[in-house]
Protein backbone atom coordinates (compact mmCIF):
# COMPACT_ATOMS: atom_id res chain seq x y z
CA UNK A 1 0.00 0.00 0.00
CA UNK A 2 1.40 3.40 -0.92
CA UNK A 3 1.32 6.21 1.62
CA UNK A 4 2.73 9.71 1.75
CA UNK A 5 5.20 10.77 4.44
CA UNK A 6 2.53 12.47 6.54
CA UNK A 7 0.52 9.25 6.52
CA UNK A 8 3.62 7.32 7.49
CA UNK A 9 4.24 9.66 10.40
CA UNK A 10 0.71 9.14 11.68
CA UNK A 11 1.13 5.40 11.45
CA UNK A 12 4.51 5.52 13.18
CA UNK A 13 3.22 7.60 16.06
CA UNK A 14 0.30 5.20 16.52
CA UNK A 15 2.60 2.25 17.22
CA UNK A 16 4.87 -0.31 15.63
CA UNK A 17 8.38 -1.41 16.46
CA UNK A 18 11.88 -0.05 16.68
CA UNK A 19 14.00 -0.22 13.56
CA UNK A 20 13.62 -3.91 12.74
CA UNK A 21 16.99 -5.07 11.47
CA UNK A 22 15.24 -7.03 8.73
CA UNK A 23 14.23 -3.68 7.22
CA UNK A 24 17.76 -2.32 7.13
CA UNK A 25 19.52 -2.25 3.74
CA UNK A 26 22.49 -4.50 3.07
CA UNK A 27 25.90 -2.96 2.52
CA UNK A 28 29.18 -4.34 1.30
CA UNK A 29 31.41 -5.49 4.12
CA UNK A 30 35.17 -5.25 4.54
CA UNK A 31 37.45 -7.06 2.16
CA UNK A 32 38.65 -9.86 4.47
CA UNK A 33 42.08 -9.79 2.82
CA UNK A 34 42.70 -6.36 4.36
CA UNK A 35 42.63 -7.74 7.90
CA UNK A 36 42.98 -11.51 7.48
CA UNK A 37 43.50 -12.26 11.18
CA UNK A 38 40.89 -9.89 12.58
CA UNK A 39 37.43 -11.00 13.61
CA UNK A 40 34.71 -10.01 11.19
CA UNK A 41 33.35 -7.19 13.34
CA UNK A 42 36.29 -6.78 15.69
CA UNK A 43 36.69 -3.10 14.91
CA UNK A 44 33.38 -2.43 16.73
CA UNK A 45 33.68 -1.56 20.42
CA UNK A 46 30.62 -3.33 21.84
CA UNK A 47 29.37 -3.56 25.38
CA UNK A 48 26.50 -5.70 26.61
CA UNK A 49 23.63 -5.48 29.07
CA UNK A 50 20.60 -7.53 30.07
CA UNK A 51 17.45 -5.80 31.28
CA UNK A 52 14.85 -7.86 33.12
CA UNK A 53 11.81 -5.96 31.98
CA UNK A 54 9.11 -8.63 31.73
CA UNK A 55 8.97 -8.82 27.93
CA UNK A 56 6.37 -11.16 26.46
CA UNK A 57 9.19 -12.57 24.32
CA UNK A 58 12.94 -11.87 24.68
CA UNK A 59 14.48 -9.55 22.08
CA UNK A 60 17.72 -7.68 21.52
CA UNK A 61 18.51 -4.09 20.57
CA UNK A 62 21.66 -2.40 19.34
CA UNK A 63 21.84 1.00 21.02
CA UNK A 64 24.04 3.53 19.23
CA UNK A 65 24.38 7.29 19.49
CA UNK A 66 26.47 10.22 18.28
CA UNK A 67 27.50 9.19 14.79
CA UNK A 68 28.01 12.83 13.74
CA UNK A 69 27.70 12.37 9.99
CA UNK A 70 29.50 15.40 8.53
CA UNK A 71 28.86 15.64 4.81
CA UNK A 72 27.84 18.40 2.39
CA UNK A 73 27.30 18.57 -1.34
CA UNK A 74 29.50 20.98 -3.37
CA UNK A 75 26.53 23.26 -4.05
CA UNK A 76 25.52 23.64 -0.37
CA UNK A 77 27.69 26.70 0.19
CA UNK A 78 31.03 27.68 1.66
CA UNK A 79 29.94 27.45 5.28
CA UNK A 80 28.78 23.84 5.07
CA UNK A 81 31.85 22.82 3.06
CA UNK A 82 34.05 24.42 5.72
CA UNK A 83 32.11 22.56 8.40
CA UNK A 84 32.59 19.31 6.53
CA UNK A 85 36.35 19.76 6.53
CA UNK A 86 36.53 20.81 10.18
CA UNK A 87 34.24 18.11 11.52
CA UNK A 88 35.75 15.28 9.48
CA UNK A 89 39.01 16.15 11.22
CA UNK A 90 37.24 16.34 14.58
CA UNK A 91 35.60 12.92 14.34
CA UNK A 92 38.20 11.09 12.29
CA UNK A 93 36.38 11.06 8.96
CA UNK A 94 35.07 7.50 9.41
CA UNK A 95 31.60 8.29 10.73
CA UNK A 96 29.73 6.77 7.80
CA UNK A 97 31.96 3.71 7.94
CA UNK A 98 31.21 3.30 11.65
CA UNK A 99 27.46 3.56 11.06
CA UNK A 100 27.60 1.11 8.16
CA UNK A 101 29.58 -1.43 10.18
CA UNK A 102 27.25 -1.06 13.16
CA UNK A 103 24.13 -1.64 11.12
CA UNK A 104 25.75 -4.52 9.24
CA UNK A 105 26.56 -6.15 12.59
CA UNK A 106 23.05 -5.44 13.88
CA UNK A 107 21.42 -7.05 10.86
CA UNK A 108 23.09 -10.35 11.77
CA UNK A 109 23.09 -10.20 15.56
CA UNK A 110 20.10 -8.31 17.01
CA UNK A 111 16.42 -7.72 16.37
CA UNK A 112 16.22 -3.92 16.48
CA UNK A 113 18.28 -0.73 16.44
CA UNK A 114 17.72 2.50 18.37
CA UNK A 115 19.79 5.67 17.84
CA UNK A 116 19.72 8.31 20.58
CA UNK A 117 20.73 11.42 18.71
CA UNK A 118 23.47 13.33 16.90
CA UNK A 119 23.16 10.96 13.97
CA UNK A 120 24.05 14.01 11.88
CA UNK A 121 26.44 16.75 12.96
CA UNK A 122 24.46 19.59 11.39
CA UNK A 123 21.70 20.09 8.85
CA UNK A 124 22.68 19.54 5.22
CA UNK A 125 21.09 17.82 2.26
CA UNK A 126 23.99 15.40 2.16
CA UNK A 127 23.56 14.44 5.82
CA UNK A 128 19.80 14.01 5.46
CA UNK A 129 20.37 11.84 2.39
CA UNK A 130 22.68 9.62 4.46
CA UNK A 131 19.90 9.19 7.03
CA UNK A 132 17.61 7.98 4.24
CA UNK A 133 20.36 5.78 2.79
CA UNK A 134 20.93 3.89 6.02
CA UNK A 135 17.49 3.95 7.63
CA UNK A 136 14.98 4.74 4.91
CA UNK A 137 11.63 5.39 6.58
CA UNK A 138 12.45 3.04 9.47
CA UNK A 139 14.52 5.39 11.64
CA UNK A 140 13.59 5.25 15.33
CA UNK A 141 15.17 7.05 18.23
CA UNK A 142 15.65 10.53 19.59
CA UNK A 143 17.20 13.63 18.11
CA UNK A 144 20.33 15.23 19.51
CA UNK A 145 21.34 18.85 19.82
CA UNK A 146 23.28 18.60 16.55
CA UNK A 147 20.18 17.66 14.55
CA UNK A 148 18.86 21.13 15.38
CA UNK A 149 22.08 22.83 14.29
CA UNK A 150 22.06 24.54 10.93
CA UNK A 151 25.62 25.86 10.83
CA UNK A 152 26.95 25.12 14.31
CA UNK A 153 29.31 27.80 15.66
CA UNK A 154 29.79 29.26 12.17
CA UNK A 155 26.25 30.59 12.15
CA UNK A 156 24.13 29.29 15.01
CA UNK A 157 23.50 31.57 18.01
CA UNK A 158 25.39 30.88 21.24
CA UNK A 159 22.25 30.74 23.36
CA UNK A 160 19.80 28.07 22.22
CA UNK A 161 16.31 27.42 23.55
CA UNK A 162 12.92 26.01 22.55
CA UNK A 163 12.21 29.07 20.39
CA UNK A 164 15.45 28.48 18.48
CA UNK A 165 14.48 24.84 17.99
CA UNK A 166 11.17 25.97 16.51
CA UNK A 167 13.08 27.16 13.42
CA UNK A 168 13.98 23.55 12.59
CA UNK A 169 11.10 21.46 13.90
CA UNK A 170 9.13 21.31 10.66
CA UNK A 171 12.20 20.40 8.61
CA UNK A 172 13.31 17.71 11.07
CA UNK A 173 9.80 16.27 11.23
CA UNK A 174 10.01 15.79 7.46
CA UNK A 175 13.42 14.11 7.60
CA UNK A 176 12.93 11.83 10.61
CA UNK A 177 9.87 9.53 10.52
CA UNK A 178 8.89 9.77 14.18
CA UNK A 179 7.47 12.38 16.53
CA UNK A 180 10.61 14.31 17.44
CA UNK A 181 9.18 15.68 20.71
CA UNK A 182 8.02 12.40 22.25
CA UNK A 183 7.47 9.09 20.54
CA UNK A 184 6.25 5.73 21.76
CA UNK A 185 6.62 2.29 20.22
CA UNK A 186 5.81 -1.06 21.79
CA UNK A 187 7.92 -4.18 21.27
CA UNK A 188 6.91 -7.48 22.89
CA UNK A 189 5.04 -5.76 25.67
CA UNK A 190 7.77 -3.16 26.34
CA UNK A 191 7.06 0.52 25.73
CA UNK A 192 10.02 2.42 24.25
CA UNK A 193 9.47 6.15 24.82
CA UNK A 194 11.80 8.72 23.25
CA UNK A 195 11.95 12.26 24.60
CA UNK A 196 13.63 15.35 23.14
CA UNK A 197 15.84 16.67 25.96
CA UNK A 198 18.69 18.06 23.86
CA UNK A 199 19.35 20.97 26.24
CA UNK A 200 18.89 18.85 29.36
CA UNK A 201 15.32 19.99 29.92
CA UNK A 202 11.79 18.87 29.12
CA UNK A 203 8.59 20.82 28.60
CA UNK A 204 5.23 20.58 30.44
CA UNK A 205 3.70 19.11 27.28
CA UNK A 206 6.26 16.32 27.22
CA UNK A 207 5.65 15.54 30.88
CA UNK A 208 1.91 15.29 30.24
CA UNK A 209 2.46 12.98 27.29
CA UNK A 210 4.87 10.78 29.24
CA UNK A 211 2.33 10.37 32.04
CA UNK A 212 -0.16 9.24 29.40
CA UNK A 213 2.34 6.56 28.36
CA UNK A 214 2.61 5.38 31.96
CA UNK A 215 -1.16 4.88 32.03
CA UNK A 216 -0.75 2.12 29.43
CA UNK A 217 0.61 0.02 32.28
CA UNK A 218 3.57 -1.38 30.33
CA UNK A 219 7.24 -1.47 31.36
CA UNK A 220 9.01 1.59 29.94
CA UNK A 221 12.44 2.07 28.39
CA UNK A 222 13.18 5.79 28.17
CA UNK A 223 15.38 6.83 25.23
CA UNK A 224 16.89 10.32 25.23
CA UNK A 225 19.97 12.12 23.99
CA UNK A 226 21.19 13.89 27.12
CA UNK A 227 21.43 11.47 30.04
CA UNK A 228 19.84 12.07 33.39
CA UNK A 229 22.93 12.87 35.40
CA UNK A 230 23.69 10.82 38.46
CA UNK A 231 26.66 11.76 40.65
CA UNK A 232 28.82 9.02 39.17
CA UNK A 233 27.90 9.76 35.55
CA UNK A 234 28.62 13.45 36.11
CA UNK A 235 31.95 12.63 37.74
CA UNK A 236 32.88 10.41 34.79
CA UNK A 237 31.93 13.16 32.32
CA UNK A 238 34.02 15.80 34.06
CA UNK A 239 36.98 13.42 34.22
CA UNK A 240 36.58 12.63 30.51
CA UNK A 241 36.22 16.21 29.26
CA UNK A 242 37.76 18.49 31.87
CA UNK A 243 40.57 16.45 33.40
CA UNK A 244 42.09 14.66 30.44
CA UNK A 245 45.67 13.69 31.17
CA UNK A 246 45.53 13.99 34.94
CA UNK A 247 43.95 12.32 37.93
CA UNK A 248 41.25 13.71 40.17
CA UNK A 249 42.85 15.46 43.11
CA UNK A 250 40.05 14.24 45.36
CA UNK A 251 36.73 12.41 45.13
CA UNK A 252 34.61 15.50 45.69
CA UNK A 253 31.72 15.80 43.25
CA UNK A 254 32.48 18.51 40.66
CA UNK A 255 29.96 21.37 40.78
CA UNK A 256 27.13 21.06 38.25
CA UNK A 257 27.15 23.10 35.06
CA UNK A 258 25.65 23.04 31.60
CA UNK A 259 22.98 20.37 31.05
CA UNK A 260 23.36 19.03 34.59
CA UNK A 261 22.78 22.45 36.10
CA UNK A 262 19.72 22.98 33.90
CA UNK A 263 18.32 19.63 35.04
CA UNK A 264 18.59 20.87 38.61
CA UNK A 265 17.41 24.45 38.12
CA UNK A 266 14.56 24.02 35.64
CA UNK A 267 11.57 23.24 37.85
CA UNK A 268 9.57 21.32 35.23
CA UNK A 269 12.58 19.11 34.54
CA UNK A 270 13.63 18.60 38.17
CA UNK A 271 10.06 17.69 39.14
CA UNK A 272 9.88 15.26 36.21
CA UNK A 273 13.13 13.56 37.21
CA UNK A 274 11.95 13.25 40.80
CA UNK A 275 8.77 11.65 39.51
CA UNK A 276 10.75 9.23 37.33
CA UNK A 277 12.78 8.04 40.32
CA UNK A 278 9.56 6.82 41.94
CA UNK A 279 7.91 5.38 38.81
CA UNK A 280 8.06 1.56 39.07
CA UNK A 281 7.26 1.04 35.37
CA UNK A 282 10.52 2.73 34.34
CA UNK A 283 12.93 -0.17 33.73
CA UNK A 284 15.87 1.36 31.82
CA UNK A 285 17.20 4.59 30.32
CA UNK A 286 19.21 4.65 27.08
CA UNK A 287 21.19 7.84 26.39
CA UNK A 288 24.23 9.21 24.58
CA UNK A 289 25.66 12.73 24.12
CA UNK A 290 28.70 12.28 26.39
CA UNK A 291 30.88 10.32 23.93
CA UNK A 292 31.74 7.89 26.72
CA UNK A 293 30.30 4.56 27.83
CA UNK A 294 28.95 4.43 31.37
CA UNK A 295 26.08 3.05 33.40
CA UNK A 296 24.64 3.74 36.82
CA UNK A 297 21.64 2.91 38.94
CA UNK A 298 19.03 5.64 38.43
CA UNK A 299 16.14 4.35 40.52
CA UNK A 300 15.12 1.19 42.38
CA UNK A 301 13.77 -0.24 39.10
CA UNK A 302 15.95 1.35 36.39
CA UNK A 303 19.60 1.44 35.33
CA UNK A 304 20.78 4.19 32.97
CA UNK A 305 23.00 3.09 30.08
CA UNK A 306 25.05 5.78 28.33
CA UNK A 307 26.80 4.70 25.14
CA UNK A 308 29.99 6.13 23.67
CA UNK A 309 30.16 7.81 20.29
CA UNK A 310 29.22 5.70 17.29
CA UNK A 311 31.85 7.68 15.37
CA UNK A 312 34.32 5.75 17.58
CA UNK A 313 32.59 2.49 16.55
CA UNK A 314 30.87 2.17 19.96
CA UNK A 315 27.57 0.40 20.56
CA UNK A 316 25.78 -1.64 23.20
CA UNK A 317 23.71 -4.77 22.68
CA UNK A 318 20.85 -4.81 25.17
CA UNK A 319 18.91 -8.02 25.73
CA UNK A 320 15.41 -7.47 27.07
CA UNK A 321 13.90 -10.46 28.89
Amino acid sequence: MNTDRRGFLKAAVAGGALVATAKLPSFAEDDPSLFPRRGKFERLSLSYATVHVGATKPFSVLHISDTHLSEAYPDEGETKLKLMDIRRKTFGGRQEEALRDSLSWAKKNVDYVVHTGDLIDWQSRANFDLVKKYFGDSMFGSLGNHEFSRDMWLGDPKEKDEAWKDCSREKLAEEFPFDISLHSQIVNGVNFVTVDDVFGTVTPGQVERFRAEVKKGLPIVLCMHVPIYTDDIWRALVKFWKCAGRKFEDAALPPPEGDYLRQKEDKVTSDFLAYLKKEPLLKAILAGHLHLTAEDRFSPTAVEYVIGGNFMFCGREVLFV
